[in-house]
């Protein structure tokens, strides 16, 4: 009971540390758009937003290892409450530049909360933790709809609260592999590529969403929203069954069916439209693929390393993953207004493509092996 309720603690923490970076997903491309110099910069505070996360997840993790999660959460915290006030004046002075520092500041706060879901993998058995990682990642479900003042007045208390976790480093007495060795698991590529992609495609298309409905195909602010909002809520709703379903029915099935759906997202935004439909439908396809990939690649992920490792790989790990997504988030406004949106969209294959490929390179390893 008491287990539970800590994974609870984490998911609550989440949904209010979460809240500011979906408004700020919503309404960073728009405001950009009107405060940048020029157009090609409307999504660079969105971008940057990830830069930040990328640019801190190493320094988190080496917080983390030397000072615990609490103090690593706690400080995240501090930095969306200033990160949140340095945006709002920026837009309040009209100030491009402002507004993206505040942005990089929201952005080094997530690098902290990316981490929960492993501290909530710390509380339970290793057959438990898909439905750990589910249940703190259904956290983000309210902050799709909270607002930013909630999370900035009390996710730092929440943190504070937040017990330390057990740990079970001290279980084995192995010494740590080097990364290389570690990285060179079939597993540990698949759970990479799996997570990596899930970022990247998502965060490509969804950057670029906002300005190719409401600046391009001129869908009015109503509209735009409840297709970020339905985006955010197929992101995270899933979390609440996927734990389940993918100790049901596997993690590899699973990361294909993820991908599979992020690939009818494609065809839908490539192919069917520019209506709010074809947009609504798409970014759902896109939310429910990324909620399965991301965490079924986050649950093979904990089963290449052991306990002492465990910092190590999740840094570097988080920092691929996110590395690439700032990199995509960076490349989306770019794209959009050089490519168009459907070549925008049809870009992201190649990326899908290589994750069903290293699933099946990783199946026929698996067959030779047991030969």
């Amino acid at each position: 009971m008491l287990i539970m309720q800590q994974i609870w603690m984490l998911s609550a923490t989440q949904a209010l540390c979460m809240s500011g970076s979906f408004l700020f997903v919503l309404l960073g491309g728009i405001i950009g758009s009107q405060l940048a110099p020029a157009p090609g910069l409307a999504t660079l505070p969105v971008s940057l937003m990830i830069v930040g996360l990328a640019a801190s997840v190493l320094p988190a993790g080496m917080l983390i290892r030397r000072r615990g999660r609490r103090t690593a959460f706690v400080l995240g915290a501090l930095l969306a409450g200033f990160g949140c006030a340095i945006a709002g004046l920026g837009i309040h002075a009209a100030n491009f530049w402002i507004f993206c520092a505040g942005a990089l500041l929201l952005g080094a706060n997530n690098a902290m909360v990316m981490q929960y879901r492993f501290a909530a993998v710390e509380y339970v058995t290793p057959a438990r933790a898909s439905k750990a990682i589910g249940i703190v990642m259904s956290g983000a479900l309210a902050a799709a709809w909270l607002g930013p003042e909630i999370a900035v007045r009390s996710a730092d208390l929440v943190l504070a609260l937040t017990p330390v976790a057990a740990g079970t480093a001290d279980k084995d007495t192995r010494a740590p592999r080097p990364l290389l060795e570690i990285a060179a698991q079939a597993d540990f590529r698949v759970a990479v590529l799996a997570a990596l992609v899930s970022y990247a495609v998502m965060s490509f298309i969804m950057t670029a969403t906002p300005i190719s409905m409401h600046i391009i195909d001129l869908h009015d602010e109503v509209a735009t929203k409840r297709v970020i909002q339905g985006h955010l809520l197929a992101m995270y709703l899933p979390s609440l069954a996927s734990g389940w379903i993918i100790a049901r029915f596997g993690i590899r099935p699973i990361i294909a069916a993820g991908t599979l759906l992020m690939a009818s997202c494609v065809a839908i935004a490539a192919f069917a439209g520019h209506e709010v439909l074809h947009y609504g439908w798409a970014l759902v396809l896109l939310g429910v693929g990324w909620n399965l990939l991301f965490i079924a690649g986050t649950t093979l992920l904990t089963k290449t390393y052991r306990p002492q490792e465990r910092v190590q790989v999740q840094t570097l790990n988080d920092f691929m993953v996110f590395g690439s997504q700032a990199v995509a988030s960076l490349m989306a406004g770019v794209a959009l207004t050089t490519i168009g949106w459907q070549r925008l969209n049809l870009a992201t294959l190649p990326l899908l493509a290589a994750v069903l490929l290293s699933l099946a390179l990783a199946a026929r390893r698996r067959q030779a092996q047991q030969t």
